[in-house]
């Protein structure tokens, strides 16, 4: 598996032997120019492609024996929008993880509180969740990532293992800070798209008629059509006789510290 730490040590003795060739035996600089460009190529798809792990280590997907898939929701909690998810949940009695903003997890605490209560797993999904944040420094994401446990913690009195990263970008700064903070980095096996997909048909296609077992299948709070076909949803899985879980059960680890 190709990851940063191994193509940023092959990158430089590269760069290093091209630039010795080109004072010894006259090859071009272009080549080592080259190898620049396209080692930030790497790093570029590397930081949007969260399944690739070329930064840092993600739990993408449980065990394809464990007859499991886990349904996760990103970017609340809202007014409005999660208490509509957590009835359908409690309808069908299907546990769920939330990975939820910091800053909605203050404007918010009873819906926290709702999501906890009724046995649902809350995760990590930074403070602020600005589209800035693949440019926030190393301590600026460790402040997010802090500021978001405490939010969790004054209302639920437990801090979150699980982390995911917002828009799914990943980057050596992020990767220190997680690593620092004994998080678990969790992306998803299934991307609904469920905030560009109108069609309800097309949306449940694209979601329940691929789900296998240990897939991880990522929705969003505040999504219409992602209600509108969550029900329909959870019964094709059932149907498929696959068992719906928290992450931290198809994922085997413990959900807080």
């Amino acid at each position: 598996m190709l990851t940063f730490n191994r193509t940023k040590y092959s990158f430089w003795l590269l760069t290093l032997v091209l630039l010795v060739l080109s004072w010894g035996a006259g090859i071009s600089l272009w080549w080592s120019f080259g190898v620049l460009m396209f080692f930030l190529l790497l790093c570029t798809v590397g930081s949007f492609v969260l399944s690739l792990q070329y930064f840092l280590p993600v739990a993408i997907k449980g065990a394809s024996n464990s007859g499991a898939v886990a349904i996760s929701f990103d970017d609340g909690p809202l007014f409005g929008k999660t208490n509509e998810i957590l009835e359908v949940l409690r309808q069908h009695n299907v546990p769920a993880t939330f990975f939820c903003i910091g800053s909605r997890v203050t404007q918010y605490p009873e819906i926290v509180q709702r999501i906890h209560n009724e046995g649902h797993l809350i995760g990590n999904h930074s403070y602020s969740h600005r589209s800035t944040f693949g440019f926030f420094s190393t301590g600026k994401v460790a402040r997010e990532l802090k500021e978001t446990d405490r939010a969790i913690e004054r209302v639920i009195g437990k801090l979150p293992r699980f982390f995911r990263p917002p828009f799914g970008v990943t980057n050596p700064m992020i990767a220190k800070a997680t690593k620092a903070g004994s998080y678990t980095v969790v992306g998803w096996s299934i991307r609904s798209f469920d905030t560009v997909i109108r069609n309800p048909e097309k949306l449940l296609k694209r979601v329940s008629h691929t789900v296998e077992s240990g897939d991880i299948i990522l929705f969003h709070d505040y999504a219409d059509t992602m209600l509108e076909i969550l029900p329909q949803c959870i019964a094709n899985i059932k149907n498929k006789g696959l068992d719906i879980v928290r992450l931290d059960v198809l994922l085997n680890q413990q959900g807080y510290r």
